[in-house]
């Protein structure tokens, strides 16, 4: 939206003093033009913004003039970040409040024609991230994670595994990511010598110690995380391999979004595509929610699982009378 844009270049003009106007277009993804005409609109608010040329030169604020950054303290700027990059960071913990009144330092800087806006949103959106049936599980040691990757310090965590295997481990917490509402920690087991990937609901408990750490130079969360999932990939093709040959009729194209599609074929109605399952038992699991919408081609131990549980259930109808 054009608030958060708005928004987001204040930011970066105040926490860089000078940027690039082709630097906030790629951060915001966006037209340098766009960007031009927003520029405009803060200055018709009242908020001098100016531009230098030449290679030392960028958008800037006129001397002496802030929108008073010095109100955000760093758990602000983590709340916002989070916000901007589609986390609702209420998984059982205070952050939800912490991240409002992070945008009300924010909005008292915006311009005035924007408060509408702003009251229109809050209006018209609401996200909520409960499952229908149940409660959705919560993290009650959020606040401790992230504060201790802000602030460099160590942990000692209680951490159980998948097969219930309990192991305390001291930790240098260097990041945490998001994936599809699943959350995880990267950090430098100290035990091991090695950075490790920590799923933080399988964090059981969680020590503060008084010691802080450095997070090396030549780190990047995001390098870190593409090379694991490249690894975790491939590890599973090359010891958990089981094609299953499936034809999908194009309109139920959306099921296959969670496989891992080893090759696609298509002609005017139906997919056929050949999907790693990575072993028999799972493949019995996964093809369940397939009947229905398409057919199992290969394997022939596949097609008759299949086979047998539709006659089961054509059995439970036609055995069963009240």
């Amino acid at each position: 939206m054009r608030v958060h844009r708005l928004i987001s270049i204040l930011l970066m003009v105040e926490n860089r003093e000078m940027i690039k106007a082709k630097e906030l277009a790629e951060k915001l993804e966006t037209s340098v033009r766009t960007i031009y005409r927003d520029i405009d609109t803060l200055c018709e608010a009242g908020i001098p913004l100016t531009s230098t040329t030449g290679p030392n030169g960028g958008v800037h604020f006129i001397d002496g003039y802030s929108i008073g950054l010095n109100e955000l303290r760093g758990e602000d700027m983590i709340n916002l970040y989070l916000s901007g990059i589609g986390i609702q960071p209420n998984n059982g913990s205070n952050m939800g409040m912490k991240l409002n009144n992070a945008l009300i330092k924010l909005e008292k800087n915006l311009p005035c024609k924007y408060s509408d806006d702003i009251k229109k949103i809050k209006r018209s959106f609401h996200f909520d991230e409960s499952p229908w049936w149940g409660e959705k599980e919560a993290l009650g040691n959020l606040d401790l994670l992230i504060n201790a990757v802000w602030k460099s310090q160590k942990l000692r965590i209680t951490y159980e595994k998948v097969n219930g295997e309990v192991s305390k481990r001291n930790i240098r917490p260097y990041g945490i990511v998001v994936k599809r509402m699943e959350w995880y920690m990267v950090a430098y087991d100290e035990g091991r010598n090695d950075i490790r990937t920590f799923k933080c609901d399988r964090i059981v408990n969680i020590e503060v110690i008084e010691d802080t750490f450095i997070l090396p130079e030549d780190f990047s969360i995001d390098n870190y995380w593409n090379k694991s999932k490249r690894f975790f990939k491939e590890t599973c093709k090359e010891n958990e391999y089981y094609p299953v040959d499936i034809k999908l009729n194009k309109s139920r194209a959306d099921i296959l979004n969670k496989f891992d599609i080893l090759e696609i074929k298509q002609d005017k109605h139906y997919f056929i595509t050949t999907i790693n399952m990575h072993k028999y038992e799972f493949a019995c699991e996964e093809v369940r929610d397939i009947l229905g919408y398409g057919e199992i081609l290969r394997p022939s131990e596949i097609r008759e699982f299949v086979k047998s549980e539709l006659n089961d259930l054509l059995a439970m109808y036609e055995n069963r009378s009240y």
